[in-house]
């Protein structure tokens, strides 16, 4: 949803401006992969494809994501299944390539698209989605976007995950990284729902196999599951398929093994104005949101139905935007009254409302087309466990008001967030942030090359004075709570922009970091999956 305004922003402004019990457990517990083999022995559905630079497809291939990286591979593997993924890893490991693997090319960083990476592996021809009857779970192949998921769930059960809102990103990393989006505070991260991964790693002999991992207790590979559960996507090897199944669902009825989306969602956009707006009323709409995430942070509370992003802007792009749903329910209304009247309190300008009943499944593929790969990006990233300090609003009001940087499109936007994600113990999952009531995302788009160091210093001071307390960064504490490895920053590495001390997988992974270090030295013992924001061999 907040990618959808997001884009938005970027082209209306900076274009203008530039199993029940142990039995039911065995009877789940996934089987090994079949080396060959598509999924129940179909035959792959094309490929493997080897695409060299010159190649015609070669130029679509290498500049799928952020347009600040452009790849230059010796080739790209185009696969479709995952035997495909373990000859080419193998063929890699062999050549002594440096791999690095595509599922949506949605990466804010050059982790894909890096000088240094000699093969890269797209999972676009990995899209399947459908039920697997012996694990009574549901399989979603790497490759498929966001969007598929969530049709082929629906259509077919009933169900759905709670993951983001943009419907073109790839389920390979957005999952690795936790996942988050609309139903999150009603049912959790989608690493929550996890069940099982497959995963094509390299071993000590530089071999590459297929493992598959559960959270079952007993299975011996339990831990390279939990890895994926928010330790990031690129780290202990190449996922290919995962496997879903809610905590607790038992029985053999599919369409009661995930959650059900609700039937309808009233769909929101509010704008309160600039103009008018002084230093006062925009601390004073940043202060209330913040309030109202923390007076709303209960799991099961009727207002986890209410999912909202507000979207803080630069002076020139004209409006701060609030956007977000009410998922089903006949007092939708009466739940977006109070939090708009919430927000609104003191602001001093009146803001323009528009709201649309949507049925849920059309509702969250809204934002297909154009997805922002256009442009020129940087985006930081932070948790809250309560609202701005006073001191960050000032900052924030300082680097959206600035006179001397006319850029529309750069932002502060602040997610609510808690509810039945906090309801997880942080050791659960490999996403150690689980007492946050918002997230927060930086973002700044521009097109031109020669404007790069412009905007990447807007944005990094931006950032360093929001944390000015802390070194510059979200250290955990009070207040703040880290950061979202989904949203990678090269910059929380660099002892320039990082002066806190605080080591930047501390941020990202808090106390988990050390059990990712195991997880990733027995897995990728060689480092053959490595970016630069990758955990280290322990």
């Amino acid at each position: 949803m907040i990618e959808h305004r997001r884009r938005d922003l970027l082209r209306a402004t900076a274009i203008t401006a530039v199993a029940a019990g142990t039995a039911a457990h065995q009877l789940h517990r996934p089987a090994p992969a079949v080396a060959g083999r598509a999924v129940d022995g179909c035959p792959a559905p094309f490929g493997p494809v080897a695409v060299g630079p010159d190649d015609p497809r070669y130029p679509d291939l290498v500049r799928r994501g952020n347009r600040r990286f452009v790849g230059t591979p010796d080739q790209v593997r185009v696969v479709g299944s995952t035997e495909q993924v373990r000859a080419a890893v193998q063929a890699g490991v062999r050549a002594g390539q440096r791999i690095a693997v595509r599922s949506g090319g949605h990466c804010f960083e050059d982790f894909v698209d890096n000088p240094q990476v000699q093969m890269i592996i797209d999972l676009s021809g990995m899209t399947g989605v459908h039920y697997d009857p012996l694990r009574a779970a549901f399989v979603v192949e790497a490759g498929a976007t966001l969007g598929e998921v969530y049709r082929r769930l629906y259509l077919g059960w009933g169900v759905t995950l709670p993951g983001g809102s943009c419907p073109g990103v790839g389920a390979g990393g957005h999952v690795a990284g936790g996942g988050y989006g609309p139903l999150s505070r009603l049912h959790g991260l989608v690493v929550d729902h996890l069940y099982a991964v497959e995963v094509v790693t390299v071993d000590r002999t530089g071999t590459a196999r297929t493992v598959v991992a559960s959270r079952e207790p007993d299975d011996p590979n339990r831990e390279l599951w939990w890895a994926h559960t928010g330790g990031g996507g690129g780290n202990f090897g190449i996922v290919t398929r995962y496997w879903f199944r809610s905590p607790g669902a038992t029985g053999d009825d599919p369409s009661r093994l995930l959650p059900r989306p609700p039937a309808s969602v009233l769909t929101f956009t509010v704008q309160w104005p600039w103009q008018g707006m002084d230093e006062r009323g925009f601390a004073r709409l940043a202060r209330n949101f913040g309030d109202w995430c923390t007076r709303h942070r209960a799991a099961g509370a009727p207002s986890a139905r209410l999912y909202a992003e507000l979207l803080l802007s630069r002076r020139p792009a004209g409006n701060h935007t609030l956007v977000g749903q009410v998922a089903g329910g006949a007092d939708g209304t009466r739940l977006l009254d109070e939090h708009i009247a919430a927000l609104g309190a003191g602001v001093g300008v009146a803001p323009v409302r528009t709201q649309e009943v949507l049925p849920w499944l059309t509702s969250a593929l809204r934002g297909n087309g154009d997805d922002g790969k256009q442009w020129r990006l940087k985006t930081k990233a932070g948790y809250l466990r309560r609202g701005l300090t006073d001191r960050q609003i000032a900052a924030a009001y300082h680097h959206l008001t600035r006179t001397d940087y006319a850029n529309p499109a750069g932002s502060l936007s602040l997610n609510t967030y808690g509810g039945q994600i906090n309801a997880v113990p942080s050791a659960a999952t490999a996403t150690v942030q689980r007492d946050s009531v918002i997230k927060l995302f930086y973002l700044v788009g521009w097109a031109d090359p020669a404007e790069d160091a412009r905007h990447l210093g807007w944005i990094r001071e931006f950032y360093r004075d929001m944390y000015a307390d802390t070194g510059g960064v979200p250290v955990s504490g009070d207040v703040n709570d880290g950061s979202y490895i989904n949203y990678p920053d090269v910059d929380l590495a660099d002892p320039a922009w990082n002066t806190s001390g605080v080591p930047w997988y501390s941020l990202y992974y808090g106390a988990n970091y050390p059990r990712l270090r195991r997880v990733k030295a027995r897995w990728d013992p060689r480092n053959v999956f490595r970016h630069g924001l990758s955990v280290q061999p322990g």
